[in-house]
């Protein structure tokens, strides 16, 4: 036993004291205060930031939104499911049985072991200690995709030069290609947020980014990993040849910038192909496809803490599509799973295939070019969701928290509404989630399974 406790919800309790507070006290320079996203905040808010966070987490406000129990929010704080409580999403609190089981992939992590091996290699005592946690342990759950949240682990803007790479190397060996870049360009642009804001700010940076392990890296016994920190929260189990990418959390604000002389512009696959899937239906098929109700600030239903999520199905069945349009949806799907290694991204595709006359397709707001939206895919075996919210500190070239953010205010322009409401949706603040319904969230149906036929 490694002999960590899982991470209790007092932290996230007191921040959102003193972001009450900050509130009550009105205007935007509170906001500022809480926000630490500010550079014009006062030294005497700072102090009292500092003395109202006794726990230890960082005063700053998460630039995701304080949703709480809905897709985006703090964190999961007190919503936190137990890592043995975990039943997984399901549309009426019952997992269907038999979707998942051992079995060999063809799809060697000979290199994604040596590459974990390598990085835990290079870590000193300390540093190796504060990241390994047992199998089961309730970190898996304590994951979030704020800036803010107190979080476990080693930080990569803490480690060493050499020790970073063998970080990005590791990631290199789980994701794709495409997977990789996404989650630099990420954690790019969150710095690129911090810089816009007047720079200060420890969570606004390319280093605020974590790994915690669980188990130890094996070709045989079930390990694994979770890289978390603004807008990216990446859980990743592998048993043998088989893995399990989720959930995954993948959002940006801004998502387009220039940082470093380097030109980022994220999230364009998820929302072309999206709209490429929504403008394929025909008008009695968008008669069930599409919510009658627009789609608002914070729409995710499946973010941190949520678990064991009950989601019905809603939407347009894809046995009702044509053969075409089944393919785009698959399209669709292959941009989220196609972020994990080639090869497993496939034995995924395959997986999502086998479901398909299962799966429902659902959307929320227009579909123009420039429209900000909402939609789901939803089967057994997979859950995806997209989310355009609104920016709550950037707007143009200028990140600032907005008249509208003021306590109150509920009609702050882009710019504004610190996610609770206010502000416009657009496609500048984007989040997205893919999640493996009926127990397969961070591979737990598969050590269950391990562990009552192999042990």
């Amino acid at each position: 036993m490694h002999g960590h406790r899982p991470r209790t919800p007092e932290t996230e309790r007191s921040r959102r004291w003193f972001m009450n507070k900050a509130l009550l006290a009105g205007g935007v320079a509170a906001v500022a205060t809480m926000t630490g996203c500010s550079s014009s905040s006062s030294d005497t808010a700072s102090s009292a930031s500092s003395s109202a966070a006794p726990g230890g987490a960082p005063s700053g406000m998460p630039s995701g939104g304080p949703g709480g129990g809905g897709g985006g929010g703090m964190g999961p704080g007190a919503s936190q499911v137990k890592y043995a409580d975990v039943v997984g999403v399901t549309t009426d609190g019952k997992v269907v049985d038999d979707l998942y089981t051992i079995h060999s992939t063809d799809v060697s992590t000979d290199a994604l072991v040596k590459a974990a091996q390598a990085f835990l290699d290079g870590l000193s005592t300390k540093e190796r200690k504060s990241c390994v946690f047992d199998i089961d342990a309730d970190e898996w759950t304590a994951w979030s995709n704020v800036d803010g949240y107190d979080r476990k682990g080693v930080r990569m803007g803490d480690l060493t030069e050499k020790q970073r790479e063998l970080g990005y190397a590791l990631l290199g060996k789980a994701l794709s290609a495409d997977g990789l870049t996404q989650t630099r360009g990420i954690m790019k642009l969150n710095a690129f947020l911090g810089d816009s804001n007047g720079g200060g700010q420890k969570t606004l940076t390319e280093g605020h980014y974590f790994f915690t392990f669980m188990g130890t890296p094996s070709t045989s016994e079930p390990w694994g990993f979770q890289y978390e920190g603004h807008h990216v929260a990446i859980n990743y189990f592998v048993l043998g040849d088989q893995v399990v990418m989720t959930p995954t959390f993948m959002g940006s604000e801004p998502t387009t910038g220039t940082y470093k002389g380097e030109k980022i512009t994220l999230f364009k696959p998820e929302t072309t192909v999206g709209l490429t899937m929504i403008r394929s239906l025909t008008a009695a098929q968008l008669k069930k496809a599409v919510s009658s109700q627009s789609n608002g600030n914070e729409d995710m239903k499946a973010g941190a803490g949520q678990d064991n999520l009950k989601l019905a199905y809603e939407g347009l069945k894809c046995s009702e599509l044509t053969s075409a349009q089944q393919e785009k949806l698959l399209d669709l799907a292959r941009v989220y799973i196609g972020y994990i290694n080639e090869g497993h991204a496939e034995v995924k595709m395959t997986e999502v295939e086998k479901h398909l006359d299962d799966t429902y397709f659902y959307w929320m707001g227009e579909t123009e070019d420039d429209s900000a939206f909402y939609y789901r895919i939803h089967s057994p075996v997979v859950l995806i969701e997209y989310d355009a919210q609104a920016p709550l500190f950037y707007k143009g070239d200028t990140a600032t928290a907005s008249a509208g953010a003021s306590a109150g205010s509920n009609d702050g322009g882009p710019g504004g509404g610190m996610g609770m409401g206010g502000g416009t949706p657009s496609q500048e603040h984007i989040h997205t989630i893919v999640r493996t319904p009926n127990g397969g969230d961070y591979g737990i149906d598969l050590l269950k399974l391990h562990l009552e036929n192999d042990h």
